[in-house]
């Protein structure tokens, strides 16, 4: 174990989820060649209070040509992205001829409301088959990895950008004082880099403890994002608490002495010392939480199959690995995971073996009970699933508590 990726200093190590998986990589059932395992352990730096994963998954393992995520699935994400690009184009992309730049812009949802209002744009991500979804979307999208080779790459052929984006994508990064410097040459001089992230002060009160797997990195805080910035010219000078993927922050980046920093940076920091979000015994209370709620779901679903309840995973997603493979739950509990995503049916899930299977076309073929494997996206289930509940179907949920409903 080397030491913290941003500073340097000691890591000390505060949850040990076990040996996993890849959590996006599926498996087919044909395949018996040796399985790729990893230790999730997550530190905190005894320096500067990153909390950050102990040992780093090479991206290319993680982050290659099939991978299998689509932003578009989600509607409240189509939603979300859309928004967010009316505001950038309303406050943020106004000069002439402006550029925005996006960090995993994935099928590219969010830069196709930019490319129907003729905004110069590029997104930038590693998954040949997301880049291709995006372009036949109509949007200008590359190949790559985001670093400060590709940012001096872009900067020559398109200019200097005026935005810098990256949704649930920098969390991912170990190398960030490469994606820092990168930032640095391709910004303008007052341009201003925005990202959201999963919130380490979310994922701490509600136990959200599948947020952590291999493709989320570091888990960020306002604290450690302005420490962060600081280390490399720029200054934090807004964040936003955001309602999606079980609480995020959007941060704001500028050059020191470009922007005004906004009150909401200093309050949230504020709250993140009063609560002592940072401190050893919070983040050992939390590892704690983190065992209970272990039993707690193994015992739940023991008890539901030994009623004979039939029980189906709902949503074959990426933190669903960290759940499955921590608590060790395989097909005996969770025989089968549906899942609308085509690239994963009829596939394995990772570590676990539970095959994922397209939703039955007849709600009368759906479980007596859902684990709801996706519950960041509940609001929008719930209002999918209507019939499931009054036929009397019941989900299973272990954020923010385990409980049957």
């Amino acid at each position: 174990m080397g030491g913290c990726r941003i500073c340097g200093g000691d890591l000390s190590v505060f949850l040990d989820l076990g040996r996993q998986r890849l959590s996006d990589v599926f498996r087919d059932p044909a395949d018996d060649s040796p399985e790729f395992w990893y230790h999730l352990q997550v530190a905190v730096c005894a320096a500067c209070r990153m909390v950050q994963l102990r040992d780093e998954v090479p991206r290319e393992r993680m982050f290659h040509g099939d991978y299998p995520f689509r932003t578009s699935t989600s509607q409240r994400m189509i939603d979300h992205f859309t928004r967010t690009a009316t505001r950038f184009h309303e406050q943020e992309l106004t000069g002439t001829d402006p550029f925005v730049v996006e960090i995993g812009c994935n099928d590219g949802t969010m830069l196709a409301t930019l490319a129907a209002r003729g905004v110069r744009h590029l997104g930038v991500d590693p998954a040949t088959s997301a880049v291709a979804d995006a372009r036949r979307r109509g949007v200008n999208a590359v190949a790559d990895y985001f670093e400060q080779a590709s940012a001096e790459r872009i900067r020559k052929q398109h200019g200097a950008a005026d935005l810098v984006y990256a949704a649930n994508t920098i969390c991912h990064i170990p190398y960030l004082d490469s994606i820092l410097a990168g930032l640095d040459v391709l910004l303008r001089e007052d341009g201003v880099f925005v990202f959201e992230d999963p919130y380490l002060g979310d994922v701490v009160d509600l136990g959200s403890f599948d947020q952590i797997y291999d493709e989320h990195f570091y888990l960020f805080s306002a604290t450690t994002v302005a420490d962060l910035a600081a280390r490399f010219g720029f200054a934090l000078v807004d964040v936003e608490r955001l309602p999606v993927h079980g609480g995020e922050v959007r941060y704001t980046l500028a050059r020191r002495g470009t922007r005004p920093t906004s009150p909401a940076v200093a309050a949230l920091i504020a709250e993140e010392a009063r609560r002592d979000l940072h401190a050893d015994q919070t983040l050992a209370n939390f590892a704690e939480e983190v065992a209970r709620r272990r039993t707690q779901l193994v015992a739940t679903l023991t008890a539901l199959r030994a009623e004979g309840n039939t029980i189906a995973g709902y949503g074959a997603t990426a933190k669903s690995a960290t759940v499955l493979n921590y608590c060790g739950i395989g097909p005996e509990l969770v025989p089968v995971i549906y899942d609308t995503t085509p690239g994963k049916q009829g596939l394995l899930a990772p570590g676990s073996h539970i095959p994922v299977r397209a939703f039955p076309a007849d709600p009368a073929d759906y479980p007596d009970c859902f684990l709801l494997l996706a519950w960041n996206h509940a609001e929008e289930i719930m209002a999918k699933e209507t019939a499931f509940r009054a036929a009397g179907g019941r989900w299973v949920r272990y954020v923010p508590e385990v409980s049957v409903s």
